[in-house]
């Protein structure tokens, strides 16, 4: 099976490609790419011109509620979640139920996902057993089963002596550390971001200290052990300076953003409203403005969604009772294309490094990332000249949780392509 992706934009961060070019693909793997192509050469063309061409977007941080929780989400409705996004990677975050703290929950989840889901996932395994905090999980067990990174995430694990074993256990096993950073001693019952806001509404309000403690002993600790360091879902100013001075320390340290935190600030609550809660919270405007320089200097590498689905009923209600989280799989390109790229923020090509080149380059994974000759063809076509609303209603995703219902974006994914397949085409029905 040969596929033709005609006359499109061309996004390689790899070789820096930044044209027009005929892409062909043989099986699983690009085999060519030039102008010129003849469409005799394939068995299925795909008419390009307008979009962009661009590596698959590798998400990082997505909870996919799977075991466990699986009326939140599943690995095959988050895995068409991410088809429709252009996402053909997922991590998947081990706070599932149970916790994914061992080798054989990993490869099983591994096996499972080939057979349920359109894309690719990549299952994380928790920092310790069931993310009590008490004792290691199985590290080495999990890193041979294939996860990748280990993470706490949905929280830090606290005990910094055993943060700090586990950090060394995942070096050994040339696996990444993925850091929640918050320091549940100080959160206090917040709900939100500390300041006018979150008085003028009556809610308790979550510091910007909470997050960039636990930012600093991170960084000092994979300074120690020299494991490879990814802060998940950086919310704070500080946060991007700490990041900045660990490169330029030369550390091996990444940083994340997410669409809802370089675009939302408290200032955009209106109410108490349990769409708006999620964990960091949307910071003041400064901050949203220190993430946005950060990404643009490239000081911050990545931009993932912490795609976080609950059911209705546990987002619409006041924050105080509402759980964490927002959705993000399905809107993340269209979000970042209007809110970074129209705005001159970002160029395309910074935008396909940072959701997809530089993930694959955290996770090794050399065969993606890019769209050159010979690597894995996992790509996303997308059309930059849509203009459009968001529609909850019209998600994949189980989760409808977000603030963006109604949001006015430009650009929209038009094709996804894993393994050389067709997993998602906005022209074919019933996707």
């Amino acid at each position: 099976m040969k596929l033709l992706i005609k006359g499109g934009h061309v996004l390689d961060p790899l070789t820096g490609l930044d044209d027009i070019a005929d892409v062909l693909i043989c099986e699983k793997r690009i085999e060519k790419i030039r102008k010129g192509l003849k469409p005799e050469e394939a068995d299925e063309v795909i008419d390009a011109r307008g979009c962009y061409v661009m590596p698959g977007l590798i998400d990082l941080h997505v909870h996919l509620r799977d075991p466990g929780l699986t009326y939140k989400e599943t690995l095959e409705t988050g895995g068409k979640a991410a088809a429709r996004g252009g996402v053909t990677t997922i991590c998947a975050m081990p706070n599932t139920k149970p916790v994914t703290d061992t080798g054989e929950m990993v490869e099983e989840l591994h096996k499972r996902a080939k057979v349920e889901s359109p894309v690719h996932i990549i299952q994380l395994g928790a920092v310790t057993r069931g993310q009590q905090g008490v004792e290691l999980a199985d590290i080495e067990g999990m890193a041979k089963a294939g996860c990748c990174a280990i993470s706490e995430d949905g929280k830090s694990v606290m005990n910094a002596s055993l943060y700090r074993k586990g950090m060394k256990l995942a070096k050994e096993n040339g696996i990444s550390v993925f850091a929640h950073c918050e320091d549940i001693t100080m959160v206090e019952g917040g709900v939100m971001n500390a300041g006018e806001k979150a008085k003028a509404l009556g809610v308790n309000g979550i510091t910007n200290s909470v997050e960039d403690v636990i930012v600093a002993r991170d960084i000092l600790l994979a300074k120690e052990t020299g494991v490879r360091l990814h802060l998940c879902h950086c919310s704070t100013e500080d946060s991007v300076k700490m990041v900045k001075a660990a490169k330029e320390e030369g550390l091996p340290v990444t940083g994340e953003v997410c669409p809802h935190h370089f675009i939302l600030s408290e200032d955009d609550i209106l109410e108490n409203n349990g769409q708006y809660k999620m964990n960091p919270p949307l910071r003041s405007k400064a901050d949203v403005e220190a993430l946005r320089e950060g990404l643009r200097t490239d000081v911050m590498d990545v931009i993932s969604t912490d795609h976080a689905p609950h059911a209705e009923e546990e987002k619409n209600c006041p924050m105080e009772k509402a759980a964490f989280g927002i959705v993000g799989l399905e809107t993340s390109a269209c979000l970042t294309y209007t809110e970074l790229v129209c705005k001159e923020v970002l160029t395309p090509m910074q935008m396909a490094e940072k959701m997809s080149y530089n993930p694959a380059q955290i996770l090794g994974l050399t065969e993606k990332g890019s769209v050159s000759t010979g690597k894995w063809a996992d790509l996303m076509i997308f059309d930059p000249r849509t203009e459009y609303r968001i529609d909850k209603s019209t998600f994949l995703s189980k989760g409808k949780n977000t603030p963006f219902d109604g949001f006015p974006v430009k650009g929209e994914v038009v094709c996804t392509i894993v393994d050389g397949e067709v997993v998602y085409s906005r022209r074919r029905k019933n996707d």
